[in-house]
Formats: structure tokens, sequence, C-alpha cells
């Protein structure tokens, strides 16, 4: 296997994100999958699509917090991964970050159609849209040439949030959200931001 497939699937927060979409498919199977199910999955993949928008404009970029802790937290997150966009631990979201929300939202599931099975379907969608995003925010930034033309529009658009303006092109699984929330541009008209690599400075 090549040596940058090995890197994805090794990961450790990738790996173990592996085994319990795994564990979601098997146990809906187990379950018995109808079309009900297939239809919370599909709803976890979109909600995830687009929380991972909102998320990426309204919080990861927030203005620099002054408490400490927080600052901590954001670094890792989002403003260390811009100030170093190739370095592979910075790259993916912790685990301990993703997980907590996707219960959480699982359970909101659960609460409301009082259904075990709907809340794993949709659970399920949210991690699996999240693998999807990891590996396109990997293919972005490692030395892979996308196949299709669509995917080498991806990383283009990836690319120039991190090296041309980081206020356009928040999408990263769903660049077409961009479209929808007015925050993509055509790149020649967009001026290079004097933070683009330097979060914490933004005023």
């Amino acid at each position: 296997m090549n040596k940058l497939y090995k890197d994805f699937i090794f990961f450790p927060d990738i790996s173990i994100l592996i085994v319990l979409i795994l564990t979601g498919f098997g146990t809906s199977l187990l379950r018995g999958i109808t079309w009900f199910m297939i239809l919370f999955f599909l709803i976890g993949m979109i909600a995830f699509a687009f929380s991972e928008y909102f998320t990426h404009r309204f919080f990861f970029h927030i203005k620099a917090p002054e408490n400490p802790l927080f600052l901590r937290f954001m670094k890792r997150i989002h403003y260390d991964h811009h100030a170093d966009p190739n370095n592979l631990k910075l790259l993916f979201l912790p685990l301990w970050y993703s997980l907590p929300g996707f219960l959480v939202l699982s359970y909101l599931v659960y609460f409301i159609s009082n259904s075990f099975n709907l809340s794993i379907a949709f659970g399920t969608g949210l991690m699996t849209m999240l693998l999807v995003y990891e590996w396109k925010h990997y293919v972005a930034h490692r030395p892979i040439k996308p196949k299709t033309k669509f995917g080498r529009w991806v990383k283009k658009v990836h690319i120039l949030h991190h090296y041309k303006n980081e206020n356009f092109w928040y999408g990263v699984s769903t660049p077409f959200a961009d479209f929808l929330f007015g925050t993509f541009k055509d790149e020649k008209i967009v001026e290079t931001s004097s933070t683009v690599k330097e979060l914490e400075k933004r005023a």
C-alpha cells in the first residue's frame, strides 16, 4: 500500500473513526436496515456537511481569545493548522473534539424519534461524512493529485483558503456551501490576506 494512504488509514484518530463507522454499519445490519435508517444516515451526512462549514467559518476563525486555556484549545483545533498547514499532527480534527458533539446530536435524534436504530444510522452518517472530510482535507495538504476534475477543483479551493485569504472558501468536503452563503469568490479579485497563516493576529 502506498505510504500516503497508510499515513491516512493508520493515523490513530482515523483508525478509530473507521472502526466506529464499521461498528455503526454492523449494528444497523444486525438490526435490519430500513428505508428510514438510510434516510437518517443521509441526514447525518448532510448535517455534518453544513456544520463543518458553519463551525469552520464562525468558530474556528474567531478572534484569538485572551483566556490562555481557550487560546491553547483554538491553537490545537485550527490556528496552528493555518500556521503549519502540512503538519500531519495538526491536520485532523481530534476525536476528543468531534465525538462528544456527535453523541449529543445522536441523543437528540433518539429523544425525538425514540428509535435506537435511527439514532445509530444518524450517528454513522455523521462519522462517515467526517471521514470524507478528513480524506479530502488530507488530499488537499499532501502530494496527492486527485484523478477527477472535481477532486482537483476541491483541492485548489482549499489551498486558496490557506494561502490566499482565510475569509473565503471555508468548505472542505462541501465547497458548494460557500456558494450558498457568499464566501466563494473569484481568486483573481480577492486580495492576499496578511493573516492567512497567522489567525491569532486577526483583528
